[in-house]
Parts: C-alpha cells; structure tokens; sequence
C-alpha cells in the first residue's frame, strides 16, 4: 500500500468524492444508458466511438451527464406541417396516412414520385438535457429536407404534386431512430441542411402545436465536396462554392451542436449521426 502524509481531511475528502462519482454512474445508469462510450452532444470533432446500430446508431450519454439543447431555428417556408399556405390551401403532412416511415425517398398517401440522389441514412438519438441527459423514449421527429435539385415536395415547382423527402419517425428505447433517404441538394443562399420537429409523443405529432423544439442541422463541407461530384448534383456545386457556414442565415453562429457526424462514400452512400439534446 501506498504511503503518504496528507492527513485525514485528505483522505476523507477523497473517499467523497469516490463515492459522489459512484453514485454518479448509478444515475448514469438508472437514467437507462445501455452502455458508456462517452461523447459530448452534437456530431461535429466533439463527438467519438458512435457505432452504428440495426435501427439506429447507438450514441450514448455525455460525459457529466451534461448536454446542450441544440438551438431553435426557423422551419423555413416549407414545412408542410400546417402552419402555412401554398397556392391559397394548407399544406401538411403530419396527419396524412402513411406519413410514419423510415425510407422517406418515395411520395406516398397516393403520390408516386421517388426521389433520385446519393444513398443517405440519417440516425439521430434525443437525450434529456433537463434530466440528465438520460435517452428520450418514445418521442417522435419530424424530418424534412430538399432533392438532390434543391426543391421541395409540395412547394416547388414541378414537385407540388410529391410529398417525398418527409416522415416522422418514433425514438426507441434508447432515444434512437433512423431515416433512409438521399443526400440534399445545395440551393442558392443556403449551406446544405436537413429541418426537424421534435415532439413529446408520436400521437402527438399530428399537430404542429405540440412540437417541443424546431431546428436544423448540416453537413462537413468534405463530405459535401465529395457527394456533390456525384451524378446530378452539378447545380449543388455551383450553389455551396457561393455560400459558407459563416454566411449562412441559420448556421453563422456555429454548427457544433448541429453539424452531423458523417461516414461512407457517394458510391455506396453515407450515414449521417447526430445526438440531439432537448429539455425533455
């Protein structure tokens, strides 16, 4: 055994903060972490050790059981959740049949336009930054986001008849849920970016009232130069050589909380993982 003469009130205050650190990862546990790889909330450098799972990618509680909720953005104008117009009637899918999916690259309720692009998997696992950061079962998310042309379903010309490229999808026990798609397309004025509706249950999501945060998220500009020398994407390039994070309207005051973690090729396509912290 190690000798040394720092008295008792050093050892004592040791033995606290042994036990404080234990009774940390019980709570840890308790909270219904399945394992603990520790990351920080976000998918940008910050992040590590996020394994793809069979649903989604199992992404774990933070370290110190601290998170950051990712910030609120604007849905932009093409939501189709009900809360705007287009061409004098509302436009929303939530309540549409079908609208539940995890492949979001066909229109469905009737429509029968598939959505072209680069293979895309987008895994996304909420956490409870208000309860420490314990996985959030049982929401849902609504996920949205532009073709490979930069329009879209249901707004843009030549595609007000489709509805692609939107689901909603439920969270598992662990807080994970996985969408199948294609890689956006860059449009002018904006960096690349998918938008989402996060509500506290998936029969709570037929009703944009009840969303509990709105927000957006991006892309590393590698893998964006990389999927945009892919076939169609032509336009994509142009558009993001004209445009930067710093000058974006959304994402100018940093991405670390909304910048997915990205792997794979635009050959056999990506998966894109973010942990989204919202105050559950």
């Amino acid at each position: 055994m190690e000798l040394h003469d720092h008295g008792l009130a050093s050892d004592l205050e040791m033995m606290r903060r042994q036990a404080a650190e234990r009774r940390q990862v019980l709570r840890w546990l308790l909270a219904g972490a399945a394992t603990l790889p520790l990351i920080s909330c976000g998918g940008s450098s910050d992040a590590s050790d996020t394994t793809a799972g069979s649903n989604a990618g199992t992404v774990t509680i933070p370290t110190a059981g601290a998170c950051t909720v990712i910030p609120e953005e604007t849905g932009g104008p093409y939501p189709a959740d009900g809360t705007n117009t287009h061409g004098g009637s509302i436009v929303n899918v939530l309540n549409q049949s079908g609208v539940v999916r995890g492949d979001i690259r066909a229109s469905f309720n009737g429509a029968t336009g598939v959505a072209a692009g680069v293979p895309l998997t987008i895994e996304l696992q909420l956490l409870n930054a208000s309860g420490g950061c314990a996985s959030l079962a049982g929401y849902a998310v609504y996920l949205w986001h532009c073709d490979r042309d930069g329009l879209y379903s249901l707004y843009s010309s030549g595609v007000t008849a489709q509805n692609y490229l939107r689901g909603v999808q439920e969270t598992d026990s662990t807080g994970n849920l996985s969408f199948t798609t294609i890689f956006p397309g860059c449009y002018a004025g904006r960096m690349p970016h998918g938008h989402l509706e996060i509500y506290p249950s998936l029969a709570r999501a037929a009703s944009a009232s009840n969303r509990i945060k709105t927000s957006q998220f991006t892309f590393p500009m590698a893998t964006l130069n990389e999927a945009y020398a892919a076939r169609g994407y032509t336009a994509s390039v142009r558009n993001l050589a004209q445009i930067s994070y710093a000058s974006d309207n959304v994402f100018s005051d940093g991405t670390r909380l909304q910048m997915a973690t990205v792997t794979g090729n635009a050959t056999d396509g990506y998966v894109a993982t973010l942990v989204i912290a919202v105050n559950g």
